[in-house]
């Protein structure tokens, strides 16, 4: 009887590990191949005089090819750090499955620790994350990975704060950027960033644009040259148009106006872009279920 309670016993362990293998494989049977996260690395930027923080996402044939990817630069949000899209945001893990299904090529995704700099150079000059941003991260990535090192192949993305970064690079910068795709992108309309209260401006905003900056003093040039929604009125129309931009906020997000007021300044100035308001908040159940759909947007800019 116990030989047979044993064998019994025995068989259901292997039944159930059948069970759980199959609700691990995909429905053709084979096991979904998995990109590679390299967490934490750094490089030295001569321009902040300190070594950044960046996460890497490599694509799963990249260790067994000689292939070159697209890059798609992809910016966290306000107080978060280079490892959040993958901690919170479990990219990795929608990209892997995009590519085995085909809904994505493969790409490389560079994720940058922005700290709380908006990724922007402050007023005084003396923090230019913008500037290490273009002039070394980029050339830095082209040289030490198997990048498509051309605009053509290269994107951005980002939420909230990595959403107005994302916005900020694709219109300043439309020589290096091919497509950028913002979520919940921290968009003020002026009225917003006159009433702001003083204990919010100066905790965020002052280091970016001055101290002691009370109603409409904040609308300084400094921060004209970095709102989205004076760049939109403000440039050429066809430096613009060189990105394909793409827009996502949440009907229930706090950000609405300034998001909304920019899909209206661009259709104003008959500018293309695609714009979505879904249901959800300032969440990353929002953002999670959001992220395919830009990348397969940028990625559209990958082929011909």
């Amino acid at each position: 009887m116990e030989r047979i309670l044993n064998r019994t016993k025995g068989q259901g362990i292997i039944l159930l590990a059948l069970i759980v293998l199959c609700l691990l494989l995909p429905e053709n049977g084979q096991a979904q191949p998995a990109g590679k996260v390299q967490e934490g690395l750094k490089f030295s930027s001569q321009i902040l005089g300190q070594e950044v923080r960046y996460t890497v996402y490599l694509p799963p044939d990249y260790d067994t090819s000689n292939r070159r990817y697209p890059v798609v630069y992809l910016l966290h949000g306000y107080t978060d750090n280079d490892m959040a899209w993958v901690q919170f945001g479990q990219v990795n893990l929608i990209v892997d499955r995009a590519i085995a299904s085909g809904e994505l090529p493969p790409i490389i995704i560079v994720m940058p620790d922005g700290g709380v700099s908006w990724y922007i150079n402050d007023y005084q000059g003396k923090v230019r994350y913008e500037d290490m941003f273009c002039q070394e991260l980029i050339p830095y990535i082209d040289s030490n990975y198997r990048t498509r090192a051309a605009r053509e192949f290269r994107g951005v993305a980002g939420l909230s704060m990595g959403g107005w970064g994302t916005l900020i690079y694709g219109l300043r910068h439309p020589d290096l950027f091919a497509a950028a795709a913002a979520f919940s992108a921290a968009v003020w309309t002026d009225e917003e960033i006159i009433a702001t209260d003083d204990k919010t401006y100066e905790q965020i905003f002052a280091r970016l644009y001055g101290p002691g900056l009370k109603g409409r003093e904040r609308l300084t040039p400094h921060f004209q040259s970095y709102n989205p929604l004076q760049l939109v009125k403000m440039l050429p129309v066809d430096k613009i148009k060189q990105v394909r931009f793409y827009l996502d906020c949440g009907d229930d997000d706090f950000l609405y106006k300034g998001n909304a007021a920019l899909h209206v300044a661009m259709r104003d100035r008959k500018i293309p872009h695609e714009a979505r308001m879904r249901d959800g908040g300032h969440t990353w159940s929002y953002w999670r279920t959001g992220i395919l759909d830009g990348l397969k947007f940028i990625s559209a800019s990958f082929s011909r």
